[in-house]
């Protein structure tokens, strides 16, 4: 609850961009407004340092920028998400709070002596057992963890999660929805954190390393799996660059660098989790050094016009919310990335209908493949932004239509 005796925070000026807004997505929730003033409050109590301090899962910045607007500066802040990161610099470059905090991965730097850790719950129980076991190996012997959530999506599985690398693990009332969940006396942990951990899937010759926070685990999403059976139908000769736009753990380049050798792939993902899954996974199937994994928001850092061919098995969800927007965004992103007869690989729930989108961003757009589930879709890019239509089939090997799907359709 807000303290009379502080001023109140503008909660309603923190803006989620560069990510998606839309009338239905706050920057904001009521499990922010409660871990931040937790942090005040434990400061005052404890006499800490924002040093002393570190956040994690911060989605906009509302809880490290309530922190630092009450003078705790030097906090240590973990985000999964880029788009996060950036929407936490902007916001605290809009209330005057640049560098008040420091940002970190989730690592010793971000949890080295640490006295007390705010964060907010993810949802899936391997990513919160790896926050557990971070805070109990890095973090002071007298550290707090206070961890919150929405009560919607809290289970006492939870709990459990934390009493393994906890001797003291309580559940506080409910506030507006939220609950926070509060451990202490860190146990001693194993002599190795728990990941990545990794799985083979012999049926199409791939191993999948995962990271706690990365979507699926090192199980083989069913969307890729079926796009994995267009591989030779792809375009891949030797020198083409080929981007992976969402890797998660990396399933669809790391089999596209195995059947293609030639080419130069690139993956990214807005995830730090899944951007570490990947590389885990380009080691296990040995093409680290073929494979650049890159911690980038649709692409943003890549040359426009640059890629021969893009993957994409695009999200529908964003956080707890299912939205559209992460999709066409990296549709759209697609369309910037492609050169002239480049092609974009897609696969998707077929109820989605992007299809126009795919038309609209990228160019001609036919049916590679359907089962009862998944659509799978080859779009070709046929000209340059601005230009002419240019013939894409005079555009050489690596760029010419993939055998068994005809370069034009409906």
């Amino acid at each position: 609850m807000h303290d009379p005796r502080r001023p109140a925070f503008p909660f309603d000026e923190l803006r989620r961009r560069p990510d998606v807004e839309a009338p239905n997505l706050l920057a904001f929730d009521a499990t922010d407004r409660l871990l931040g003033a937790r942090g005040v409050d434990q400061a005052e109590a404890r006499g800490l340092a924002g040093r002393d301090i570190a956040v994690i899962g911060d989605a906009y910045g509302a809880v490290t920028l309530q922190l630092a607007s009450a003078g705790l500066t030097g906090v240590r802040v973990h985000q999964d998400l880029v788009t996060g990161r950036a929407a936490l610099a902007g916001n605290a470059a809009a209330l005057g709070l640049t560098g008040t905090y420091v940002g970190h991965e989730l690592d010793s730097g971000l949890l080295s002596g640490a006295r007390l850790v705010l964060a907010q719950l993810p949802r899936g129980l391997a990513e919160l057992e790896e926050l557990a076991d971070a805070v109990a190996r890095w973090a002071a012997d007298d550290v707090v963890l206070v961890a919150g959530g929405r009560v919607k999506h809290m289970t006492l599985a939870m709990n459990g999660v934390l009493g393994a690398r906890f001797t003291e693990v309580g559940a506080e009332l409910a506030v507006q929805k939220s609950r926070l969940l509060t451990a202490a006396g860190p146990r001693p942990v194993p002599e190795h954190p728990p990941f990545p951990v990794c799985a083979a899937h012999d049926d199409v010759g791939l191993t999948l390393c995962a990271f706690g926070g990365a979507f699926a685990g090192p199980r083989l999403d069913v969307g890729t799996r079926f796009l994995l059976d267009f591989l030779d139908r792809m375009p891949g000769g030797p020198g083409s660059t080929v981007v992976d736009l969402g890797c998660g753990t990396g399933a669809l380049a790391a089999a596209y660098t195995l059947r293609h050798p030639g080419a130069r792939v690139v993956a990214t993902d807005r995830s730090a989790a899944a951007v570490r899954s990947a590389r885990a996974t380009m080691e296990a199937n040995g093409v680290a050094g073929r494979v650049a994994v890159e911690h980038d928001d649709a692409g943003g850092s890549l040359p426009e016009a640059s890629a021969d061919v893009v993957l994409l098995n695009p999200p529908f969800h964003l956080g707890a919310s299912v939205h559209a927007g992460a999709g066409i965004k990296l549709i759209d992103a697609a369309g910037r990335l492609l050169a002239p007869g480049g092609e974009l690989w897609c696969v998707a729930n077929s109820h989605l209908g992007y299809r126009a989108a795919l038309q609209a961003a990228v160019g001609r757009t036919e049916v590679a493949g359907r089962n009862r589930k998944f659509t799978v879709t080859r779009s070709v890019r046929r000209h340059a932004r601005g230009a002419a239509p240019t013939d894409t089939r005079a555009q050489g090997p690596s760029r010419a239509p993939a055998p068994g799907v005809p370069s034009e359709g409906p």
